[in-house]
């Protein structure tokens, strides 16, 4: 069924979230002075396990990674890893799992209409907060719904609210939150309407996760990041080229490495120096071998220090 929305709240509550979010950043802005350095950024550099190609076992992908100077890794859940070995690798190497990516949420939405996929969706995203919390990590990326022909937006809206609900009490339990990302699902389309979904949970254990190159192709990161502020709890670092979108189409935006690119990095540092940002922010790309990832950690203490 279609959920009616309150236009006058809705309008209501986009104006105080606006209202809000502009004299904050009319305050920082206001103290002025010079951009942080990276050495006084709090900025932490992770990879999606994915990223890390050949064939390796658990602990040398690991040791890899923290060979390059990395300062974490993000897993998925649910999967089929063997967990002592996970965990042998986090601590032989010690290197953090900072969180877990939800695997299951573009098959198993949150939002689809039949029942039995939604409840498959909620088990999924209460294995990724056992595995995060298991592994150690403080977070679980999900994706919250996907609206298309066949679901509209607010049925999008009101189902996924109330599955991820359900969640909250393990959440709540385990202390693992639950990170909203910004992706191409059709849903979320603005930083107010993001933050006015996040808010309605009215918990501390729902929060953003913020991709940074998903929002290049319609609108610019560094807007986003100063309306959802201290929602934002990680960050995906993904570049994107609007040239490349223009030549071969939207997704060949993508194909463009970290800082080459058409995201503003100066922009977007400069506004998580405003919000006062400080955790993780790992890198969604293309991944492979040694020289590929070098490259990448590279890329992000460039764009860390801009």
């Amino acid at each position: 069924m279609d959920y009616p929305l309150d236009r006058r709240m809705f309008l209501q509550q986009s104006a105080s979230l606006l209202a809000a979010s502009t004299a904050t950043a009319s305050a920082l802005a206001a103290e002025d002075g010079p951009a942080k350095s990276a050495s006084k950024r709090h900025l932490r550099k992770a990879v999606k396990i994915g990223m890390v190609g050949g064939q390796r076992s658990m602990l040398e992908k690991f040791q890899l990674v923290k060979e390059l100077g990395f300062d974490g890794i993000e897993l998925n859940s649910p999967n089929d890893y063997d967990r002592d070995e996970v965990i042998a690798a986090r601590d032989k190497t010690r290197l953090p799992i900072h969180g877990v990516v939800n695997s299951v949420h573009w098959r198993d939405t949150l939002s689809d209409p039949n029942p039995a996929v939604r409840a498959r969706g909620l088990e999924g995203l209460k294995t990724a907060l056992r595995d995060s919390h298991r592994f150690g990590g403080t977070s679980v990326l999900l994706v919250p719904a996907v609206v298309n022909k066949q679901v509209s937006y607010a049925d999008a809206y009101h189902r996924s609210q109330a599955e991820i609900r359900k969640a909250l009490p393990l959440s709540e339990e385990l202390g693992i939150k639950i990170l909203i990302e910004n992706v191409w699902n059709g849903f979320l389309l603005s930083p107010l309407e993001t933050a006015r979904y996040i808010d309605e949970f009215d918990s501390k254990m729902v929060g953003a996760y913020f991709d940074v190159g998903n929002v290049v192709n319609f609108g610019w990161p560094e807007q986003w990041i100063r309306i959802l502020n201290k929602r934002i709890v990680k960050l995906d670092i993904k570049e994107y080229s609007r040239k490349l979108r223009d030549k071969s189409g939207p997704y060949a935006g993508f194909r463009v490495k970290l800082g080459d690119g058409d995201c503003d990095w100066p922009a977007v540092m400069r506004a998580l120096d405003d919000i006062e940002y400080e955790g993780w922010g790992t890198a969604e790309v293309s991944g492979g071998d040694r020289d590929r990832l070098a490259d990448i950690a590279a890329r992000m203490d460039r764009i860390y220090a801009m």
